[in-house]
């Protein structure tokens, strides 16, 4: 068992990069497909926004698929709205109302002078007959994805209560060919966008908290080498390149240092370095594989995958070392954490009968669920408001990005034709 777990977690990554199947372009459009969603969902219509065609359905795409995918909507076709409601004062609440919906998301889409647009946005609540968020945005044409996110994050917030996450974005690996590529994409994996290019393997894509800058490891030495890339610049340099083995960046939540996995002194151990390449402190001891190194929100505390056990599971310790108790009990391989947002749980791969499953486990009870349904999954990563994670699965042998909903009710697969995509991380 520790060997077969030796050889999986230092060389798992390369491995399944280098069996890549062959791809045709990083720029195919992703498809998106829902599984499932939760028992009550909320009734809301999407008018088509009067203006443009063509523009106006990229808002309604947009708009309607965030929603959709949160698995917290129900979308009710309001083509029979006639005419279609473009400000409050028109909107015909009995008519909707009749449609079942709860709420109707309507607006305009106005071409300025200066070739900008103005969108003007409504949120109505159908059922008290009052409106419920009302916006403009002055956009140039190319930031009409990017305004419907941010509409769909309204929505989220004033019909759940809770923030949306749908105007963050999502860096992954994809190898197409015989190259390798870290992008960074909508949170719908749409317009995705290329960081870094490569020949040799890239792994490991970490977000610092202001969003600005990308953690990752390159194979471009002929070694695992941690470098950090602005993502405003385009610059990079090395954070870590030590004698052996550099992988796992973790970005501490104040953004001043990142927990690293070296094999420069004893064994593969966790070092916390701060952000300028300096300071670098050893956490772990002894002749045991820590690895997959995840801090707490309050910086507090660091998870981590160890086989110190015997076999692979997952630790939580003091995040300047010490106080190292195990967590995860439930199974004989539990690896990859990921901490939620709100400190309270964590998301994990966990073995079963041959199955690797994202699972959370509620770290005051104890208790696990399993989400997925999948057999090969890797690599979860939570949405900033904790309501979803990604991860990285496989399908008919090739590999995708999926989202589950933290209650396991609502799976999305994020389809694309270019090649396989390995290691989603949600940024900030």
């Amino acid at each position: 068992m520790k060997t077969d777990w030796i050889n999986t977690k230092l060389t798992r990554f390369a491995v399944l990069l280098l069996l890549f199947g062959l791809g045709q372009s990083a720029w195919a459009a992703m498809t998106i497909e829902v599984f499932g969603g939760a028992i009550s969902r909320i009734p809301v219509s999407i008018v088509p926004f009067a203006g443009a065609p063509a523009q106006a359905q990229v808002i309604s795409d947009v708009v309607g698929g965030d929603l959709e995918r949160s698995g917290q909507f129900k979308l009710i076709d309001a083509r029979s709205v006639v005419p279609a409601p473009t400000d409050a004062g028109d909107v015909q609440f009995p008519a909707f109302r009749a449609l079942g919906s709860d709420a109707a998301v309507i607006g305009r889409i106005t071409p300025l002078p200066d070739g900008r647009l103005e969108v003007r946005f409504r949120l109505m609540d159908v059922v008290k007959q009052t409106q419920v968020a009302a916006l403009n945005y002055t956009i140039a044409p190319a930031q009409l994805r990017a305004t419907g996110h941010k509409i769909a994050d309204v929505v989220y917030e004033k019909l759940t209560g809770i923030p949306g996450s749908f105007s963050t974005h999502i860096a992954y690996i994809i190898k197409h060919g015989k190259h390798y590529q870290l992008l960074v994409a909508d949170s719908d994996g749409q317009d995705p966008q290329v960081v870094v290019n490569s020949v040799q393997p890239l792994i490991s894509p970490a977000w610092s908290p202001d969003g600005t800058r990308i953690a990752y490891v390159s194979f471009e030495n002929k070694k695992p080498v941690i470098y950090v890339q602005s993502l405003a610049s385009g610059s990079r340099r090395v954070l870590a390149n030590f004698k052996g083995s550099n992988s796992a960046p973790a970005w501490s939540p104040d953004g001043t240092q990142l927990a690293v996995v070296l094999s420069r002194d004893n064994g593969s151990q966790i070092y916390t370095i701060k952000a300028d390449g300096t300071g670098v402190t050893r956490l772990t001891h002894g002749g045991n594989i820590d690895t997959e190194p995840a801090w707490s929100p309050d910086g507090k505390s660091l998870l981590f995958t160890s086989d110190r056990g015997g076999s692979p599971q997952i630790y939580r310790m003091s995040a300047s070392g010490g106080d190292i108790k195990r967590v995860t009990f439930d199974g004989n391989y539990n690896v990859s954490p990921a901490w939620s947002p709100n400190g309270k749980s964590f998301a994990y791969i966990r073995r079963d009968a041959g199955r690797f499953q994202v699972a959370l486990q509620d770290l005051g009870s104890g208790q696990v669920q399993v989400l997925t349904d999948t057999t090969h999954d890797e690599s979860p990563s939570f949405a900033p408001n904790g309501s979803m994670i990604v991860y990285a699965t496989e399908i008919n042998g090739r590999g995708i990005l999926a989202t589950v909903s933290v209650d396991g009710k609502t799976r999305t697969r994020l389809s694309d034709r270019a090649g396989d995509m390995r290691e989603p991380a949600w940024g900030p």
